[in-house]
Formats: structure tokens, sequence, C-alpha cells
């Protein structure tokens, strides 16, 4: 009998896999090959990979734009078809197309209108979601002369209309200038911190590393790597920084093939050393009477964790 206080998965996908074939020849090209995770509700999830990994094309197989070739794809336990479930979910494409010649307000009615929302209701979310990405002051101009920075401000608008729980953007921060980048930075922040799932590709990978929970790293359409974000850089730490005090003028001989010393300053000493061998420096040094005094790791950014992951053969 299921647990009836199981929690469903926000987004599921079954060894989702998705070939095409193209040109006059017909030859099958594997843009997806048999991808399966699950993303629970409230999470903050980074979907990672190099140009042509298969990124968007997964994305439009969650949105039901395309067709997996085998296996399948559910949101909150239901097909990713099923209209019930479509009306919980927020998007946002890689370029998102809107008739340029109208405005915020416009846009934002009109497919607020598509989901079945209207009057006074309507224009009140309208308002505030325009406020929240910040194009108050461009609210009666028209997206003809909006920058790829302010058209981009209106995809994400658009994407949290209806108070969605479950978002999914496709390269959202793509196109914005430093100032916007932190901007909509504090927008996904706040939807999280109400409780919404967001789910979310991009190259920014900074951005990702500072509000994702976790992160999957695809390459040539198969999962490389997974995991939680604080973990993926812990594992990616390559050396360890040791701050110590000591007299001995023979240390870096007493530590030879052990560390090595990147900076002594009368009794002061820096060293580094393998991630590795980091306690087996440490205790070297306890036994030579030096006084530790601090042990720093050197973890690794997301991007050495991306550039590791897209560069491995099949990777875990």
């Amino acid at each position: 009998m299921a647990d009836p206080n199981a929690t469903v998965a926000a987004l599921q996908f079954e060894n989702l896999k998705k070939t095409f074939k193209i040109g006059f020849r017909r030859k099958v090209v594997e843009a997806v090959r048999g991808i399966s995770l699950t993303i629970e509700p409230g999470e903050v999830f980074g979907f990672l990979g190099p140009n042509g990994a298969g990124k968007t094309t997964t994305i439009k197989m969650l949105m039901g734009l395309i067709r997996p070739t085998e296996g399948a794809a559910s949101i909150f336990g239901r097909p990713v078809t099923d209209p019930r479930v479509r009306r919980r979910v927020g998007f946002m494409p890689e370029q998102p197309y809107f008739y340029d010649y109208l405005k915020p307000r416009e846009l934002l009615r009109f497919m607020g209108g598509l989901q079945g929302l209207t009057g006074a209701a309507l224009d009140k979310e309208v308002d505030a979601l325009i406020d929240m990405v910040g194009l108050g002051h461009a609210r009666e101009r028209t997206l003809r002369k909006f920058s790829k920075g302010m058209l981009q401000r209106a995809g994400i608008a658009q994407a949290f209309l209806g108070d969605p729980d479950l978002v999914i953007l496709d390269e959202p921060l793509s196109g914005l200038d430093p100032i916007g980048r932190k901007e909509m930075k504090d927008v996904l922040l706040q939807a999280k911190a109400r409780g919404k799932t967001l789910f979310f590709s991009s190259h920014i990978l900074s951005d990702i590393e500072m509000i994702c929970d976790r992160v999957a790293i695809i390459n040539k359409g198969r999962l490389v790597r997974l995991g939680v974000t604080r973990d993926l850089l812990e594992e990616g730490a390559t050396e360890v920084e040791i701050a110590a005090v000591t007299d001995r003028d023979d240390l870096e001989e007493a530590l030879r093939g052990l560390g090595r010393i990147i900076e002594r300053a009368g009794r002061y000493v820096r060293l580094m050393v393998p991630h590795a061998d980091g306690a087996r420096l440490v205790a070297k040094l306890v036994e030579l009477g030096v006084e530790v005094r601090a042990v720093t790791p050197h973890t690794a950014t997301l991007e050495d964790v991306f550039i590791k992951a897209a560069s491995d053969g099949e990777g875990r």
C-alpha cells in the first residue's frame, strides 16, 4: 500500500530519450539518452551542460512541446500532458517570442487570459509582476523598444503568472547585465522562500552555484553528474592550505614529499598540500612540534566541476 504521507515528486524523468532524424539521408541523432531524475517540491534545481548537450530538448519534452522517443516524464505525479497539472506550471523558453506591438501590461493580461484569469485580480497580479521584475518604468512602452535584458525580465514575469507551483526556465539569466542578474536571482530566491519548485538551465555557473540546492550536469544527452551543489564543490576541492607557527629552520626538509611551503615570514608559515593528504600533513606537523593555526580547503568552483564532468567519458 502506498504511503499516504509520501511526498509526490515535483518533477520526475524515467529513462527519458529523444532521437531525431535529420538531413536527406535521415541520419539518426540521439539528443537525449536515457536521463532519469527526481526533483522534490521546493527544490531549486540547476540543469547544466555544454551547448548541444540536450538541455533544451529535455525541457521541451517536459513541457509537452515534443514527445519522447522512449521513457516518460511526470509533474506532481501526473503525465506532463495532463491539463490539470499544466495549470501548476510556469514556463519561460530559451528564446521567448512576444508580439512586439504589445506593452508589458497587455502581454501579461493576454497570457493571463489564456490561463482563465480575468478582472481586477488579474490586473493586480500583472502590476505586481511588472514591479517584481523591475519593469515598472516601462509598463507603457511597447516590447519592440525593449532591450534583450528587458525582454528576459518580461519572460520571467509571465512564467510566474498565475502563481505556479513549479517554474521551468530555460536560460533565464541570459542577456542580463550584472545588476539585472542580481535582481532576477533575488526574484528566484524569493520564489524559493515561498516554497516554489524551480527547474532551470543556465550557462552562468556562478549564479547556479549561489542559488541551486542540487545540480545535474548532462553531456551528449547523458547524465554525467548529479548531487547537492555544496557536496559537488567539496568533492572538487584539490588542495588544503595550512597556516602554522614554528621556530624550526628545517621544516621544509622535514616535510619533504608531504607538502610545499608557499610563504614564510619569521615564525609564520603557510603550506599547501593535496586535499587527500591534508590530515596526514597536520599529524606530521603536530609530531614535529609545529603549532597549527588554521586548515583551509581550497574548494572548487562549479565551473571546475562542470568542466571536469563535461570532459569525462561516461561520468557518474
